[in-house]
């Protein structure tokens, strides 16, 4: 592409979309022209390849053909919300001057940016999942993390105490997008991750960011914040508050406060684990094979949201836990949930609303969900009547009443407004006398066009008169082409179509200026009611949003009870001394994705019972019966029932998960790298009030190597570590450990051979498994039958030798799946034979030697 910056070259309508492009270098420019939005240059090429879009050109520029690709414009928020989806930021340009008095390119001014972080509009977001927006921040060795969801309001800060804890951090988060400083180089495994911002050093400063908070906030100081004292992460703040201001253009009074975290509220998990526990995604992409899949049973998509947040940041807090408990235990009487979650289901997104209401952006038909909302909360109160739980009655007392929101919503807006308020008819009659009178006068065009043309026809004595209207002409008078001889004098042509004429007589012109006028009145009259109506509404912005935080908590808590009563899951104890304790525990979502019935199991840890070693057949189920610990203890504490007949839970600090085998390509990391990178972070970070989850350590790499490996693993985690273990492995060698060290025993899960199957009972027992039945499984998954035979002969000759080394004390190596045979005594026999020396009764005599040591 040729040198712009001598914009003379180019033509005036080029200079104008350069000198914007000019201003949003990074983003994707959506120049309007017409019922289009064009991108032109390297916009266009790189829209065309995101989007799937024709890549055309037109005429010259600079010397050059013009690279363009086009959108229309009533379809924009569907590209939109492909470019977000891909990390991609827009500005658009809207013409904001008359094409009628301008002089060269109508004038044009970007109105709107849309970035991942920040996009609010309902069309554009998933209904059911938080959009972040977050900030990193470096001062040497420590990171500030600030992060928003601006379309909820919640905005946080946290000072991660590493590089490691960051990544975490924001693998939990997930942010849509993240701003850093240009200068700044980013931890491992950030860098080529959608929706990454650079933004200059200097909107990082720490005192700038200090400034833009209490400028927030309107506070002499952020101590009642409770972080003052985070340096860094103000900086990552000053930062993200510019950033948002930058692309909203307004003000942000929906951001009320913010919130410092420590990540010691909550119970650790690492992206390993989250991902192994598969909390709410599953490797098939099928969302009811996950926790929140089973669980979500929500009214509303900002309760969807919380019960989310909820999963990834399971509690420590043991009395906020045991009020949730208590709430759901009060639901649960009289089955209360179910009439709140049908009240819940017409409540709507009051939370996201709020936030288009606080931008200026909402739109009418948030307004008809809006007073919805406020009609049912009186419903919604009266199923709280009579209950005296801390939790439930402080709920309702945030679900306020608002007669006089709700009272002023039904006078201003329409019952079924259309979709935007440039189309017009959302104000409703009698909310304003000046726009009832120009929709008077508009509307009784109709019957003023009717009398007309019987009038026009009586005394013309054409009967096949007509009048008319469109937008591109106006008021007309159509004769037939037959009739149009006969046309009045006074008659003037205004348009000629194939068969028919079209006039204009000076009464009509006169009504149509009138008419006309008034619509256009009536519509900027209305636009101005819209945005005053929008303003009145900010003044409930902090009502609106305590009442959605106040229903969001209640719908998860309903859904909780639900699941509880449909599941038949039990209210767990969160008890001070150490150990955990399940009694027929059950995996909830195998349970209820499976198409058989599922087999229950005990668990039991405790002051002398630290590790279970885990042996037993591939498909036997240790891996659901590690999950499902997992999962039980962080049901807990969500604050959930769970499924199991009794559980008794201590304390707990974090769940560590090795499961599972990937590699990591695009880092130059093997498979077993990576079961050794989860594995070393385990034996690091985990404590004695840890669950950890190991299963087959070791089985990346060669058999004795992976034995050692393991072995020293589970043996470092019952003697040093002590934490609560579950390792799971095939290295029967492994069973030895609860002989050698305190607090380890062995389970197994049960199999029974049938004929050359193998059945698969599920269940767990006490002490060693006597065999894997990996041929069994082999077969099973359909590996050729020769293969089986041929691994059986090879499994039997291997134990031979194993058996050999045992009885003849040989010091046992490598073992060496293609060692050759040890060689037959009759083979040895027959080597050294001197087949020419031998006559034909000593050869007969010999066969039959032979033949006998068979």
């Amino acid at each position: 592409m040729t040198d712009r910056a001598d914009l003379s070259r180019h033509t005036p309508m080029m200079q104008q979309f350069l000198r914007i492009k000019a201003e949003h270098p990074d983003r994707l420019l959506f120049y309007r022209m017409g019922d289009f939005y064009e991108l032109f240059f390297e916009d266009a090429r790189r829209a065309a390849k995101l989007l799937d879009l024709t890549l055309t050109s037109r005429g010259e520029s600079g010397g050059e053909r013009i690279p363009m690709a086009g959108i229309p414009y009533h379809a924009v928020d569907g590209y939109l919300a492909r470019l977000i989806r891909l990390g991609e930021s827009v500005a658009i340009c809207e013409q904001i001057g008359d094409p009628a008095t301008s002089k060269g390119p109508v004038e044009r001014k970007v109105v709107r940016i849309v970035t991942p972080g920040t996009v609010t509009d309902e069309a554009l977001l998933e209904e059911r999942r938080d959009n972040l927006l977050a900030a990193i921040a470096r001062d040497g060795a420590v990171f500030g993390l600030a992060v928003l969801d601006l379309s909820g309001g919640r905005f946080t800060l946290q000072q991660p105490e590493s590089a490691a804890q960051l990544t975490s951090e924001l693998e939990r988060l997930n942010p849509a997008e993240l701003l850093v400083s240009e200068d700044e180089a980013l931890p491992e495994g950030l860098s080529g991750r959608n929706g990454l911002t650079r933004r200059p050093p200097w909107h990082f400063d720490p005192e700038s960011g200090r400034r833009q908070l209490l400028n927030q906030f309107g506070t002499r100081d952020l101590s009642g914040f409770g972080c003052e004292h985070l340096t860094v992460a103000l900086g990552a703040a000053g930062c993200l508050l510019q950033y948002v201001r930058d692309t909203q253009r307004s003000a942000l009074p929906h951001i009320r406060g913010v919130r410092a975290e420590t990540g010691a509220e909550y119970i650790g998990l690492d992206p390993a684990s989250r991902r192994n526990l598969e909390l709410d995604s599953h490797p098939s992409g099928r969302t009811e094979f996950t926790l929140l899949g089973i669980l979500d049973r929500t009214g509303s998509a900002m309760g969807g949201r919380l019960l989310r947040r909820w999963l990834h940041q399971p509690l420590r807090d043991r009395a906020i836990i045991q009020r949730r408990q208590e709430a759901i235990g009060e639901l649960l009487e009289k089955h209360r949930f179910e009439d709140l979650l049908e009240l819940l289901r017409g409540v709507g997104d009051i939370e996201r609303i709020a936030t288009r209401i606080a931008l200026k952006s909402a739109r009418p038909r948030d307004l008809t969900t809006l007073r919805q909302a406020l009609q049912t909360l009186p419903a919604v109160r009266d199923t709280l009547s009579g209950i005296e739980g801390a939790l439930l009655s402080d709920l309702a007392q945030r679900l306020v009443d608002q007669p006089e929101l709700s009272s002023l919503l039904q006078r201003a807006v329409v019952d079924n407004p259309p979709m935007l308020i440039r189309d017009g008819g959302v104000i409703a009659d009698g909310y304003h006398a000046e726009l009832d009178e120009l929709r008077q006068l508009s509307e009784n065009a109709d019957r003023f066009l009717v009398e007309l043309e019987a009038k026009e026809r009586e005394r013309t004595g054409l009967s096949m008169l007509k009048v008319g209207y469109n937008r591109v002409q106006g008021f007309y008078i159509e004769l037939p082409r037959s009739q149009a001889e006969k046309a009045p004098v006074h008659y003037s042509r205004r348009q000629t179509l194939k068969n028919a004429e079209r006039y204009i007589t000076p009464e009509l012109k006169t009504f149509e200026d009138k008419v006309l006028s008034a619509r256009e009145r009536a519509l900027s009259c209305e636009k101005a009611l819209y945005d005053e109506l929008l303003e009145t509404l900010g003044n409930w912005l902090p009502a609106l949003q305590d009442c959605a935080a106040g229903l969001a908590e209640l719908d998860v808590l309903a859904t909780l009870a639900e699941r509880a009563d449909r599941l038949n899951w039990v209210a767990p104890r969160l008890v001070g001394a150490p150990g955990i304790r399940i009694v027929q525990g059950r995996h909830p979502v195998v349970e209820q994705v499976s198409g058989t019935p599922f087999v229950p199991n005990d668990l039991e840890f405790g002051p002398d019972r630290r590790m279970l070693v885990i042996t037993g057949p591939n498909m036997g189920g240790k891996s659901t019966y590690m999950r499902q610990a997992a999962l039980i203890v962080l049901l807990a504490h969500i604050g959930s029932h769970v499924p199991a007949t009794e559980a008794e839970i201590g304390p707990i600090d974090r769940i560590y998960t090795r499961i599972g085998a990937s590699d990591d390509l695009a880092s130059g990391r093997s498979t077993f790298m990576v079961e050794m990178t989860e594995t070393a972070n385990i034996l690091h970070n985990a404590t004695a009030e840890s669950l950890v989850l190991m299963d087959e350590i070791g089985r990346g790499t060669s058999t004795f190597d992976g034995l050692s490996l393991a072995w020293a693993c589970a043996e470092h985690l019952a003697r040093e570590t002590r934490a609560y273990t579950l390792f799971a492995t095939h290295y029967f060698e492994l069973t030895a450990l609860a002989e050698e060290c305190d607090g380890v025993g062995n389970v197994h899960l049960d199999a029974v051979e049938h004929g050359d199957k193998v059945v698969f009972l599920h269940a767990v027992r006490e002490g060693p498994a006597s065999q894997s039945y990996g041929l069994q499984v082999a077969a099973l998954a359909g590996v050729p039958r020769a293969v089986i035979d041929n691994a059986r002969r090879k499994l039997e000759q291997l134990e031979r030798q194993a058996r050999s080394a045992l009885q003849q004390a040989v010091p046992v190596t490598q073992l060496d799946l293609f060692l050759a045979p040890e060689p037959h005594p009759v083979v040895r026999r027959l080597e050294t034979l001197d087949i020419d020396g031998l006559s034909p009764r000593e050869a007969l005599n010999l066969l039959y030697e032979l033949k006998q040591s068979l």
